[in-house]
């Protein structure tokens, strides 16, 4: 965290002054004003530690604290009560932290001397006692908790401290707020309980009633250090300790997110399918299907886990695209993967169900959400229209005008028969397929594909970007799954693009298209894609663009 923790006083002499403060400082960064000064850590660096709670001190004269300007000849020990540094290294966070006296950065003590003086004079909260806020851009913004600390020798038995935050961060600071008052009520109830044990002994042992009314009416009394106040020598360290753990435990607290640009397509199409009820909550389907039902599902409904039988290894089934990859083999995979990206129907037939709907699931990381529209296994055949993953019970028969077709693509998964030759050769290539070993649950199945189509001899760039990652064993599931988010948002961009030209701009012609197609870095081989995801498009951007066209039109 960028800010700098101070102990203040008062002093009945001399007024307000700064005590003790701790101060980060980030080798790696830009110093800033307010939180950093490399003259002064340079004289620190001769100790050090390996984590955040070692502490040392330092007595070399470098380490010495220098005296205040004006009255360094002319303050009492209560001003001037420490005498050495400390300094901590954060290696994780490559952070020092130094404590001493006063800032040795001009322009930080002016800060902090600021705020020494508002908290203990105009700036207080009720009671004189608890946290209050105050600050501008210029001096910085500051948390101050005033107290008191018992003393038999000061006016009124008790002498008056805060402990100021200062930082330039406004929202940080108050978003900060829940966290620092109660660790700093903490260090200043422990500085109470030790001073009013010394308070006791005092008054036992040689009561001041007698000596504060006569040395009230001769003005007031030097303070005294706050070692003697607490009658505890290692209170300096101790503060150290707890403001280092302050502020780190502060700026771990809270973190920052870089959003790096408008939402994806695909968090649109989930927002989308979102219904939201009249009372401002999210409705969720949760109705458990029968094994006779038509299981539709759309976007992440799919990836449910839900009768599926994941997590079982008694139940075969697709762990990923790199797994389907390593199943159907090269040339196999890339036909089903070319009639996937291309928006041809993908019909899978056959069982188990869990196998059949990981099989599709799997294909599905290909396409962005809007294109996707599964039913995952049924027992009929349903029309290219209302879906282009179809899962089908053994037996259900495709249709005749569907078979005439050149827009689908069959995947029959078998189990192994014995006494078929050509199941046991397909399984022996399918054993042998390059890159991997198969999981051997489904060293008993096949996977005959078949289809009318014949594909172009060239496939689409994203395509083969995918298939790289996918072959590309150096690369985690969690990598390219990252790349091929990456990958299908930088095509959808080319697709608004298209889509934009073509409903907001009136007729084309070929010509023109082919120039935008070489401007957007597509190809010929790209046109099929392009068109059948422009169908997954959010229905927001359908309906700004059409309506920014109309408006332009009249």
């Amino acid at each position: 965290m960028n800010a700098i923790i101070a102990l203040c006083h008062f002093c009945e002499v001399h007024g307000p002054r700064i005590v003790f403060c701790t101060q980060p400082f980030r080798q790696q960064e830009p110093t800033t004003e307010i939180e950093s000064d490399d003259a002064s850590l340079s004289s620190y660096r001769r100790v050090k530690s390996n984590s955040v709670s070692s502490n040392s001190s330092c007595d070399t004269p470098s380490c010495a604290t220098p005296s205040l300007p004006s009255m360094k000849n002319d303050l009492c020990e209560g001003c001037y009560s420490i005498k050495t540094g400390y300094y901590s290294q954060d290696d994780d966070a490559q952070v020092s932290y130094v404590s001493r006296q006063q800032p040795h950065h001009p322009r930080v003590f002016s800060r902090i001397r600021q705020a020494c003086i508002r908290s203990l004079s105009c700036e207080v909260c009720p009671g004189k006692e608890g946290p209050i806020f105050f600050g501008d851009e210029q001096y910085g913004h500051v948390l101050s908790y005033t107290f008191f600390l018992a003393d038999s020798q000061a006016r009124g038995i008790r002498r008056w401290n805060s402990i100021l935050v200062v930082m330039m961060d406004k929202i940080y600071l108050l978003n900060s707020w829940p966290f620092l008052v109660p660790h700093l009520k903490t260090v200043i109830d422990n500085l109470q309980s030790k001073a009013d044990r010394v308070f006791e002994m005092d008054e036992k042992t040689n009561p001041q009633r007698l000596h504060r009314l006569t040395s009230s009416r001769r003005g007031g009394k030097p303070a005294r250090s706050l070692v003697e106040l607490t009658g505890y020598n290692h209170v300096f360290k101790l503060l150290h300790l707890s403001f280092v753990w302050i502020l780190k435990s502060c700026s771990n607290r809270i973190s920052e997110t870089l959003l790096e640009g408008p939402p994806t397509e695909d968090s649109i199409i989930d927002m989308e399918k979102q219904e939201e009820t009249e009372d401002g909550f999210i409705k969720v389907y949760t109705r458990k299907l029968g094994d006779g039902d038509t299981q539709h599902l759309s976007g992440d409904e799919s990836d449910s886990s839900i009768d599926m039988g994941v997590g079982d290894v008694s139940v075969p089934g697709i762990k990923n695209i790199r797994h389907l990859w390593k199943v159907l083999g090269h040339n196999q995979f890339h036909t089903l993967a070319h009639h996937a990206v291309i928006g041809n129907q993908i019909i899978v037939t056959g069982s188990p169900k869990s196998l059949v709907k990981s099989i599709l699931i799997a294909l599905k990381c290909l396409l962005p959400k809007g294109c996707c529209r599964t039913i995952c296994y049924s027992s009929k055949y349903e029309e290219s229209w209302r879906c282009n993953f179809l899962g089908l019970k053994p037996g259900i028969m495709v249709p005749k005008h569907v078979m005439s077709s050149e827009m689908f693509v069959l995947v029959e998964v078998k189990t192994l028969g014995m006494t078929d030759s050509d199941q046991i050769d397909n399984s022996l290539n399918s054993l042998d397929s390059e890159k991997g070993e198969i999981n051997d649950l489904l060293s008993t199945y096949t996977f005959k594909m078949s289809s009318p189509v014949v594909l172009p001899a060239k496939a689409p760039i994203v395509l083969k970007k995918m298939k790289l990652a996918i072959q590309n064993e150096n690369l985690t599931e969690e990598v390219v799954e990252s790349c091929f988010v990456c990958l299908k948002e930088e095509w959808m961009n080319k697709v608004k693009v298209l889509f934009k030209f073509t409903k907001a701009g009136g007729s084309r012609s070929k010509e023109d298209t082919a120039k935008l197609l070489q401007v957007v870095g597509a190809r010929d081989e790209d046109q099929q894609l392009l068109k059948f995801w422009m169908t997954g498009l959010s229905v927001q951007y359908r309906t700004h663009i059409l309506s920014s066209s109309m408006s332009q039109v009249s």
